[in-house]
């Protein structure tokens, strides 16, 4: 479903993401691990056609993003760090503004926003402005925005950040229930947050993948370690150049 082919990023002389290769197939989630500054930020920005890579490509369902960049973002759906939100506008509102740059119109519009409002807890919100909801409010509207359009590829970067541990346990029951049929990338520092959610881990440093792989492979691998000791050796390891 997701595939990436030495996929390069440099900001002027500084080597964000190097010759990354991976491929991840349909169904998976996808722990996506590593220090601040790994990388794993940019490289979400680059499968999501937000960012262009310096060389390399990247693929969503064999579609080349930077080819083909309208019809790939027609399967992709993100959450970045800081989610895209309007907060004068109030959660349905917004719902309905976010479907309709999506292509979605009329009663499919009205019946995909009823079912993501269900399906992400926002029914108590959805007609209050989104500057007056909670902070875990605002991540599932993040959230029901990426869904809207029913999309293949759900890509999260850090959907639980800043939230308290109620927020935290809920938000990680909703993307367990979001997987099934879909590929889903999850970039997180909570690696307890990897354990219950995620079948396969990505471990980045310095821009290039030092990990791939199963969780049990990769912890056999490692000689059945926990993933707190697989993931402190893995970014203690030497990166090369």
């Amino acid at each position: 479903m997701i595939r990436t082919e030495n996929l390069t990023k440099f900001y002027g002389e500084i080597r964000a993401v190097y010759r990354l290769n991976m491929e991840v197939p349909e169904g998976t989630i996808l722990g996506f691990l590593g220090p601040n500054g790994a990388g794993k930020t940019t490289t979400m920005r680059m499968l999501t056609g937000y960012t262009t890579p310096s060389f390399g490509k990247a693929e969503i369902a064999g579609i080349e993003i930077q080819k083909e960049p309208i019809k790939a973002k027609r399967l992709i759906g993100y959450l970045p760090e800081v989610p895209p939100l309007y907060p004068e506008l109030k959660v349905r509102s917004f719902l309905e503004f976010v479907g309709q740059v999506k292509g979605l119109r009329g009663k499919e519009l009205k019946n995909r926003i009823e079912e993501v409002v269900e399906k992400t807890g926002l029914e108590k919100v959805a007609d209050r402005l989104i500057r007056n909801i909670s902070k875990g409010y605002r991540q599932r509207v993040g959230i029901a925005q990426a869904i809207l359009a029913d999309p293949k590829v759900l890509i999260l970067d850090e959907p639980t950040i800043g939230l308290d541990p109620k927020e935290i346990v809920e938000i990680r029951q909703l993307i367990k229930s979001l997987a099934g049929k879909r590929t889903v990338i999850l970039s997180t520092h909570i690696l307890q947050e990897v354990t219950s959610i995620c079948d396969t881990i990505a471990i980045i440093n310095e821009g290039r993948l030092i990990e791939f792989g199963k969780i049990e492979e990769i912890e056999k691998k490692y000689g059945s370690a926990s993933l707190e000791e697989i993931y402190i050796s893995a970014i203690s390891k030497e990166v090369k150049a």
